[in-house]
């Protein structure tokens, strides 16, 4: 990967996928504000590879990760995407699978594991998470995400997963860490 540098940061004038708000609430009879970001929903998918016996992760820069704690910014995360559209949360992920993945995962084959809530001191979206299985014949694709998401493919071995959990060299996500911890408490493999 080259060499990332921030150019320049401004305030947004007209966002595509947030709206910063002020909330004004009462809380035990007295006034107070918050600052909050009105964001879309999402779902992620915990993908695990039969044949590989490995979970497919995805690798990719993420700008504010970069530019708040000096890192590289290349996070680790579950397979993911907005609910933006007009299909149901399922149908978003096996589309978000077959985009960032490569892998046409038939719907059958997902199955939901819990909903819960992120980013609850900014937004409060929600995240459904689900589970799928694939194999290589399911795979249509390399993957790689839309042409801005610069997305890399990551086949993480089940032996290596716990000690990747908890190695903090490895910039992960929350609803990583919860999917594998489900995977361990919940599947056979």
């Amino acid at each position: 990967m080259s060499l990332i540098k921030i150019d320049s940061i401004s305030e947004l004038q007209d966002p595509k996928f947030i709206k910063p708000i002020q909330i004004n609430y009462t809380l035990q009879d007295q006034k107070r504000t918050w600052e909050a970001v009105i964001a879309h929903d999402n779902v992620a998918v915990l993908l695990w590879h039969e044949e590989k016996r490995s979970f497919i992760l995805v690798k990719q820069f993420r700008p504010p990760v970069f530019n708040s704690n000096k890192t590289d910014g290349m996070m680790y995360e579950l397979c993911a995407g907005l609910v933006d559209k007009d299909l149901s949360n399922i149908q978003i992920a096996q589309e978000e699978v077959l985009e960032e993945c490569g892998y046409d995962v038939p719907l059958e084959n997902i199955q939901i594991v819990t909903k819960f809530y992120t980013s609850v001191g900014i937004s409060g979206t929600q995240q459904t998470l689900y589970y799928a299985v694939c194999n290589d014949s399911m795979q249509a694709n390399e993957g790689g995400g839309l042409t801005e998401e610069n997305i890399e493919v990551v086949y993480l071995p089940i032996g290596e997963a716990k000690a990747f959990m908890l190695d903090d060299t490895y910039q992960k996500t929350p609803g990583l860490l919860m999917a594998f911890y489900w995977f361990f408490d919940n599947v056979e493999v």
